[in-house]
């Protein structure tokens, strides 16, 4: 189910299956989890069609750089007690990060794929030391989802299959994958169900019970500068404008042209006529995908 996501499925895929292929003298792995919760409302809260949905997780810097620091200061800490051999894992790197998180006691993995920490709920970028030390492991706390089905239920693509006892990602289906991941055309039946998500989706986050009194982060570097901006606006973006705009942030990883892609359809599923004209000047885009779904856009207006 991981679609275009080589990197999942290639060479990389057996690099995964041990942390000692990154780190060969690996003996433990010590799991952070990072807060990014902000104050604004979620987006099943949020009813203003006409501007841009960008997960909450790309509101503010870059969090690779963000936790890689904090794992350096970690390092170094207990680089005081010892010497050790360490490498540091955000994201990136070939590690089954939740997997590992839960094992070492951070939370569950819920029926939205996410980990889910009890007290303060799933809003966590995830990050990893692998250490030569042999360091005393914790132990995965129970699993606390429950009956409860909000996420599945709420998911616009139906992307949360099934799978043994559980539930696993269908990316395939997946909002976020289309706007991030996904270098080609989004699939026409899945367009309107989009709606105004330009970067990533949350949906099934948001609605998670868990979620519901999850705590505000204190660091400043993932205050929100791109909350919610007008669709309008980026679709007159240039493509040195969109690099200047999102320089920090992780938005960059759709590039400009699957941006404009999805601010298109976006535009489209809003049905508002003071679109029309900005959509027909990316309907003469020499990109053919955003000419494509600049076009599927305009006939949503009609």
């Amino acid at each position: 189910m991981a679609g275009e996501m080589a990197y999942l499925t290639d060479r990389r895929a057996e690099v995964r299956e041990d942390p000692r292929n990154l780190l060969p003298s690996a003996r433990s792995i010590v799991c952070v989890g990072k807060l990014y919760n902000g104050p604004q409302p979620y987006s099943t809260e949020f009813r203003e069609s006409e501007l841009a949905w960008i997960s909450r997780y790309a509101w503010g810097e870059d969090y690779h750089d963000i936790l890689r620091r904090g794992l350096q200061q970690l390092a170094g800490r207990l680089l005081e007690f010892e010497p050790f051999e360490y490498k540091i894992c955000v994201d990136t790197a070939p590690l089954l990060e939740r997997s590992y998180a839960r094992q070492a006691g951070l939370g569950w993995i819920g029926k939205n794929t996410c980990l889910i920490n009890q007290p303060m709920g799933s809003w966590f970028f995830l990050g990893e030391l692998l250490v030569s030390l042999e360091i005393e492991p914790d132990t995965p706390p129970p699993d606390r989802c429950g009956t409860c089905t909000r996420c599945i239920d709420a998911c616009p693509t139906s992307a949360l299959a099934p799978d043994g006892p559980g539930y696993t990602l269908d990316s395939r289906l997946c909002i976020s994958y289309f706007t991030i991941e996904l270098r080609g055309a989004f699939p026409i039946e899945q367009r309107a169900e989009i709606g105004n998500h330009v970067f990533g989706c949350d949906i099934c986050q948001d609605v998670c019970p868990w979620n519901a009194r999850s705590p505000i982060t204190s660091e400043a570097a993932f205050d929100a500068e791109r909350f919610a901006p007008p669709l309008e606006k980026l679709a007159q973006l240039t493509e040195e404008e969109f690099r200047e705009m999102f320089r920090r942030s992780p938005v960059r990883r759709a590039r400009y042209t699957g941006f404009l892609r999805s601010v298109a359809v976006a535009m489209g599923n809003a049905r508002s006529e003071k679109f029309r004209q900005p959509l027909e000047k990316l309907a003469q885009s020499a990109e053919p995908l955003v000419a494509e779904h600049a076009r599927w856009a305009l006939d949503q207006l009609n």
